[in-house]
């Protein structure tokens, strides 16, 4: 999965004049964004957000990086196991 950040804020063309393309840009300008977040702030249907993303692309405005996901359930539910430990030892130790 990517992520997308704009360079430099781009001149938008009719078809992109809406609030919710403008809503994508404020949002690639601040930070790397994935696309189902720009789907999801926006409500623009992912066809739509993903020809958007093309065109800035093609204007040279766009760098995108791999967003890192875990392949693993352990990683997700690791920081409960590591509070469960701590509270186990610190009741343990106590008695």
């Amino acid at each position: 999965m990517k992520e997308y950040r704009l360079t430099s804020w781009p001149e938008l063309p009719a078809p992109y004049q809406g609030s919710a393309y403008r809503r994508m840009v404020s949002d690639m300008s601040h930070r790397y964004v994935s696309l189902s977040q720009l789907v999801t702030s926006s409500g623009v249907r992912r066809q739509d957000v993903r020809q958007f993303l093309d065109s800035l692309d093609s204007r040279g405005v766009l760098t995108e990086r791999e967003l890192f996901v875990s392949d693993t359930l352990l990683d997700s539910v690791r920081p409960l196991g590591n509070w469960i430990r701590r509270k186990f030892n610190l009741s343990h130790g106590s008695r």
